[in-house]
Formats: structure tokens, C-alpha cells, sequence
């Protein structure tokens, strides 16, 4: 379970540092693949979910992320060579000035699957969370 944390925090080390390398590293490369980034249709195929996070990571100043309820699955029990991994996303981000900070938190799903000998993403798709105050009654 320890690969398997460990690609998945990799793949927020790549987004904080904006590093294209390492998040390409981390994605399986086939066109099934899908990701669904909040408030947006789903994208399929590597090439255009490469596409979309060089672009995020381009327009963002400053990101990090505090993963919490992380959780889990792996599949089969015995030789799993797939894994689910359910996170609360709490996300500190600039607000245009060091000054100002905006926060956000989303839950994220990623399915990772063993690929070459090592764990790489093969879709995930994230939510924001709607704050009860924020929330019309």
C-alpha cells in the first residue's frame, strides 16, 4: 500500500511544483484513460489529460495541497493490481498576490492501476465540496 501512496502523493508534488515530467510519469499511457477536473465534462486519452494539467499548472501561482480522509482499496486482496484512492482535497492556492491566499476543498477518486511494475494513474475525477454556509437553503 506504501506504492500506492506514494504515486499518489507524487502526483500533488507534481501539480505544487508544476513539474510536466513527473505528472506524464505518473499517468498510464492509453486512450481509456479519463480524468474529470471540477466543473468540467470528463477528458479521455492521456494525451489531452497531459494536455489539460501543463495548462492548470501554467496559470497557477502558487499550490498545496493537504490530503485527509484518505482511503484505500486495492484490488484483488491478494497480487491487487488495481487501486482506488478516495481523498478529501484541502487546497491552499495564491489569489493573484503573496498577500492574499484563496482555500477550497474537493474529493477526489483516482483509480490506479499496476502498469510496468509500478503504479500509474488511470483516471480520476474530482468534486469540489460545497460548504454548508456557502450552500443556498
Amino acid at each position: 500500500m506504501a506504492d500506492v501512496l506514494a504515486a499518489h502523493r507524487a502526483f500533488y508534488d507534481a501539480i505544487e511544483t508544476g513539474d510536466v515530467d513527473l505528472m506524464a510519469s505518473l499517468w498510464v499511457d492509453d486512450v481509456a484513460t479519463t480524468c474529470v477536473h471540477p466543473g468540467a465534462p470528463p477528458l479521455n486519452g492521456t494525451g489531452p489529460i497531459l494536455r489539460s494539467w501543463t495548462v492548470l499548472m501554467a496559470g497557477v501561482g502558487y499550490i498545496q495541497f493537504f490530503l485527509t480522509d484518505v482511503e484505500v482499496t486495492l484490488l484483488p486482496a491478494t497480487d491487487p493490481t488495481t487501486a482506488i484512492v478516495v481523498c478529501t482535497e484541502n487546497i491552499l492556492s495564491d489569489a493573484g498576490s503573496v498577500e492574499s491566499f484563496n482555500g477550497g476543498r474537493a474529493v477526489a477518486t483516482s483509480i490506479l492501476v499496476r502498469d510496468a511494475g509500478r503504479w500509474r494513474f488511470f483516471a480520476r475525477h474530482a468534486s469540489p465540496l460545497i460548504e454548508p454556509e456557502d450552500a443556498d437553503t
